[in-house]
């Protein structure tokens, strides 16, 4: 599994948080298997998605950057950074 984390800082006209339609869009793209969006006390905010594999992670990367700044835009957030990780754990407590 990979991930693809992105780092915003809002505007003061901002929530931070992200449109259910941005969710919805990034949930549909091919080996998409989840998003968190945080915010944190400092008024910076992640977006972190997960993909199945690197290749959906590669192939992700232009329309999830089409997104990125639409969504950044529409929402007064100024985009900090994006990286890319390979996830080595993954455990939820039930």
């Amino acid at each position: 599994m990979f991930a693809r984390v992105s780092t915003y800082q809002p505007g003061p006209d901002s929530s931070g948080a992200p449109s259910e339609d941005t969710v919805n869009r990034v949930l549909q793209l091919p080996g998409c298997l989840g998003i968190y969006y945080l915010l944190g006390k400092d008024s910076k905010s992640l977006s972190i998605t997960l993909w199945v594999d690197e290749q959906a992670l590669a192939g992700s990367q232009e329309a999830a950057a089409r997104i990125r700044t639409e969504t950044s835009a529409e929402q007064h957030m100024q985009i900090l950074g994006v990286d890319e990780f390979e996830v080595l754990t993954r455990q939820l407590k039930d």
